[in-house]
């Protein structure tokens, strides 16, 4: 095969073989030329209607609607109701909405437009507070999810909580418990005590995000289920305002209902023209952050640079990227984050099931089992099979911490490795990262 087509496969062939790397060489071609197609199309919105979704060309790509029904049942949960004031778009994002790539995803991540109609932004702001207070109050419990924390507003000031100083300006973290009171309590900077009260940390919403442990029984599986918000205050005058000062694009959403057409016609008319450019340098930003310093992530960082390639016409290096998520050693991120997951279900008074639990945990032993070979199996199977004593006798909280610490480190250094030797493999990776790295 000749031409620039051509030439980039040869280049992701080369590069796979030196780490012996599985490529599918026509998977990979048509990829590349449905991706090119795509990006030179009219209009950067495409609509699946036998699914009922839609999103941007490039992330529609990606996804696949074979666990829709899945995804819009936990959705169910997740999502936050229109009302008269209330306007709503849910959408998936991250792994679950590149599900033809993920082969083995990690977390159920939904991202929600929710634009409120109200004569002032205080006025918006107080019906934030009163909404996500009501979610949360909602569905603190049932017998499939558990909530697990809210980040809603900023510390006023440094705050010392639980041991740990949460800086000012630093998003706030809400248990259950203290969303049900309406307060956390804490120490101020010079010991006396101090109090952030939920109604006071509407005046700056900021980060505004939800997290559940939800569980399948159908599956005997257990996720994160987690929702960001993208809230914004609709004036009389139709004046459209970010309440955390952002209008979030709309790079890497699949909106789950036809019926979210009108509100996201009517948002994305106010994202910003440098709207790509933006998100793309936010984006080598965090790549910067997982690949610069310690603690290392070099799997987090590649799925944002899956995000940055094939966003700007990097073809080659998206193929190839995409091709790592399929690996057989790429299950091991999923490994990290369903263990502190089965940890947070198995929480004392879960309504998850202990079994659903154990059953997922067994699951994990033997991907790993599959997956590695050697001292590094033996020590991770260790680990988790500590934790599953654990989770069986209970009580020794101090014991469980450290085995899910221990085998989460031992994991996500093998992520890392796994990442790490196989994306500077490609020699115009390689250049990315010590560019990145460089600032």
């Amino acid at each position: 095969m000749t031409g620039p087509a051509g030439n980039d496969l040869q280049r992701i062939i080369e590069s796979a073989a030196r780490m012996g790397v599985e490529i599918d060489e026509a998977d990979a071609l048509q990829w590349m030329a449905s991706i090119a197609a795509a990006r030179a199309e009219e209009g950067d919105i495409a609509h699946d209607e036998a699914a009922g979704v839609f999103g941007h060309r490039v992330t529609m790509l990606d996804f696949s609607p074979a666990d829709l029904a899945h995804f819009r049942a936990i959705g169910r949960l997740v999502e936050f109701e229109d009302a008269d004031d209330v306007e709503t778009a849910l959408a998936l994002s991250g792994s679950a909405a590149q599900s033809k790539v993920q082969t083995y995803p990690g977390d159920c991540d939904y991202f929600e437009r929710v634009n409120i109609h109200a004569s002032t932004r205080e006025a918006a702001c107080a019906r934030l507070a009163g909404l996500m207070r009501g979610k949360i109050l909602s569905t603190l419990e049932g017998p499939t999810y558990r909530f697990v924390e809210a980040k809603f507003g900023s510390h006023p000031a440094d705050l010392e909580r639980g041991g740990r100083t949460e800086r000012a300006g630093s998003p706030i973290a809400w248990t259950a418990a203290e969303v049900e009171a309406g307060e956390i309590r804490g120490r101020g900077p010079d010991g006396s005590e101090a109090v952030v009260r939920w109604e006071d940390a509407a005046a700056d919403p900021g980060w505004c995000k939800l997290d559940w442990v939800v569980a399948d029984p159908a599956r005997d599986s257990v996720a994160n289920a987690s929702n960001m918000l993208d809230v914004t205050w609709e004036a009389p005058d139709g004046t459209i305002t970010p309440l955390d000062g952002y209008l979030d694009p709309y790079f890497q959403e699949v909106y789950l209902e036809a019926e979210s057409i009108p509100l996201f016609t009517k948002l994305a008319e106010h994202v910003s023209d440098d709207a790509l450019a933006e998100y793309v340098e936010q984006l080598e930003k965090e790549v910067r952050k997982y690949v610069g310093k310690e603690p290392r992530n070099y799997g987090k960082a590649a799925k944002r640079m899956y995000n940055i390639f094939r966003l700007d016409g990097r073809y080659a290096e998206a193929a190839y990227v995409r091709e790592l998520f399929d690996e057989p050693a790429a299950l091991l991120y999923q490994v990290h984050a369903l263990i502190r997951t089965i940890d947070e279900a198995a929480e004392p008074g879960s309504s998850i099931t202990p079994e659903t639990v154990l059953a997922q945990l067994d699951r994990l032993v033997l991907d790993v089992v599959r997956t590695l070979e050697g001292a590094e199996e033996v020590e991770i199977v260790e680990h988790l099979q500590e934790l599953r004593s654990g989770l069986i006798a209970g009580g020794d909280r101090t014991g469980r911490d450290a085995a899910v610490e221990q085998a989460r480190a031992r994991v996500i250094n093998l992520v890392n490795n796994f990442f790490h030797d196989r994306l500077v493999a490609m020699p115009e990776i390689a250049a990315y990262l010590d560019e990145v790295s460089a600032g």
